[in-house]
C-alpha cells in the first residue's frame, strides 16, 4: 500500500526545506523563513522533524511485511545499510564540495578536507533512519515504544543533570550543553559546524532525532490498520493536538530546542507533524481531492535528489565571481541584487528569490517526473 498523500507531505517539507534555505540575502528574511534563535519554534523549525517523521511513516509500510514469524533477510538490512550509507556520503559530499569547490575557483588548500565536517542534515537523515529501522525490526512493538519514551526521559536527564567541566550541569548555552561537550570529545571542534563549539546536528542529539521517525513509525502503523475514512483523519488530529499539549508543557522544564533537538522539541514537532499528515490524508485519500497535491507530489518523489542538487548549485554561485577589485561580488549575490533586490526591495526580494528558486527546481523535477526518472536510495 502506497500513500499519495505521504508523498504529497514529503513534497511540502522538501519545498519548505529549499525555500528556507536559499534566501536572497541572510540580512532580509522575514521571521517566520527563520529558524528559531536558540529556545522557540517558528514554522521553519518543523521543516527538518517533518522530513524525519515521514521517513518512518514509510518505514511502517515497507515494513509491514516483516513479523515475528517472518523474520526480514539479510538482504533487508543490506538494502538499509547501503541506503543509510548513501545518505551519509551524500551528506559529506555536501560539506566537502564547499572545499573542494574553494580549490578549484580560489585556490584554497586541499589540506582544508581534514577539517571536514562530519554531520549535517543527510547524516542525520542517515543515522535516524539506520536506527530506527533497526529498532523496528529487532524489537516487539511494546518494546518500540518503551526505548522511545526512555530514549526521551533519559536525553533530558543527562541534558539537565550531567555536569560539563567548566559550565556545571543543566546549561543549556550553545557552549555548555551536553551534546555539544560529547560531540567535541567524539568528533574534534575541528569537525564540527563552522568549527565552532556546537554542531546544531551532532552526533550525540540525533538519538532524540530517532524518536522523531519512531513517532512517524507510530502514526504510520496505526494508519496500516484503519479504515480511510474521516475519523481515521480525525484520530490523527486528536493525536497530533495532544503532542502538541505535552510538549509544550514538557518544554517548560526542558525548552523547546531545535538546535539541541530537545525532548519536548520532538514530541511537540511531531504534533505540528500528525496535523500537516491528517490534513494532507483526509484531502487526498479519504475526499480524493488530489489535484492541489500534484506539484507537491513532483518535489516528493525525487526529494533527495533535489536537496542535493539544489544545496550543489548554490555552493558554485557563491563562488562565481562577478567582476572585479573591490566591487566584485559573487554570482549569487549579483542575481539577488540585480533581479529581485532592484526592483522588488530587500525583504521581498530576497523572498521571491528564494520562491523563483523553488520553481525553477520544480521544472527540473517536472521534467523527471515526465520522463518517469525517480532517483532513489
Amino acid at each position: 500500500m502506497r500513500l499519495t498523500c505521504l508523498d504529497v507531505f514529503r513534497g511540502i517539507a522538501i519545498t519548505g526545506m529549499v525555500l528556507v534555505n536559499n534566501p536572497g540575502s541572510w540580512s532580509h528574511v522575514y521571521p517566520p523563513l527563520l529558524h528559531a534563535e536558540w529556545h522557540g519554534f517558528t514554522p521553519t523549525d518543523l521543516v527538518f522533524p517533518a522530513f524525519l517523521f515521514i521517513a518512518g511513516v514509510a518505514i511502517a509500510f515497507s515494513f509491514a511485511k516483516y513479523t515475528q514469524d517472518n523474520q526480514p533477510p539479510a538482504e533487508a538490512y543490506w538494502r538499509i545499510g547501503r541506503r543509510a550509507a548513501i545518505l551519509f556520503s551524500l551528506g559529506l559530499l555536501l560539506n566537502g564540495s564547499s572545499i573542494i569547490l574553494d580549490w578549484l575557483l580560489k585556490g584554497s588548500p586541499l589540506s582544508e578536507l581534514g577539517n571536514l565536517r562530519i554531520m549535517g542534515v543527510l547524516q542525520r537523515i542517515s543515522l535516524a533512519y539506520l536506527l530506527a529501522a533497526l529498532v523496528v525490526l529487532k524489537l516487539p512493538r511494546r518494546g518500540v515504544w518503551i526505548l522511545a519514551v526512555v530514549t526521551l526521559l533519559a536525553y533530558w536527564i543527562a541534558m539537565s543533570l550531567i555536569p560539563i567541566p567548566g559550565y556545571g550541569a543543566g546549561n543549556l548555552t550553545p557552549e555548555g550543553n551536553l551534546a555539544a561537550y560529547i560531540d567535541r570529545a567524539v568528533l574534534g571542534t575541528n569537525h564540527l559546524y563552522q568549527q565552532a563549539q556546537f554542531d546544531p546536528e551532532g552526533l550525540f542529539s540525533t538519538l532524540p532525532a530517532l524518536v522523531t521517525v519512531l513517532a512517524g513509525y507510530f502514526a504510520g502503523d496505526w494508519l496500516r490498520h484503519q479504515p480511510i475514512k474521516s475519523r481515521t483523519s480525525l484520530g490523527l488530529v486528536i493525536f497530533g493536538i495532544t503532542c502538541l499539549v505535552l510538549g509544550w508543557t514538557w518544554g517548560l522544564l526542558f525548552p523547546i530546542n531545535k538546535q539541541l533537538w530537545t525532548s519536548s522539541y520532538v514530541v511537540y514537532s511531531a504534533g505540528w507533524s500528525l496535523l500537516v499528515l491528517a490534513c494532507c490524508y483526509e484531502l487526498i485519500e479519504v475526499q480524493g481531492i488530489r489535484r492541489w497535491g500534484w506539484p507537491f507530489e513532483v518535489m516528493g518523489l525525487n526529494a533527495i535528489f533535489v536537496f542535493v542538487a539544489s544545496g550543489l548549485v548554490v555552493r558554485i554561485l557563491y563562488r562565481l565571481p562577478i567582476g572585479t577589485g573591490k566591487g566584485a561580488i559573487n554570482a549569487y549575490g549579483w542575481i539577488y541584487e540585480h533581479l529581485f533586490q532592484s526592483w522588488a526591495g530587500a525583504m521581498n526580494g530576497s523572498l521571491i528569490f528564494a520562491i523563483v528558486n523553488v520553481l525553477f527546481w520544480w521544472l527540473i523535477l517536472y521534467g523527471m517526473y515526465r520522463k518517469g526518472w525517480f532517483i532513489k536510495i
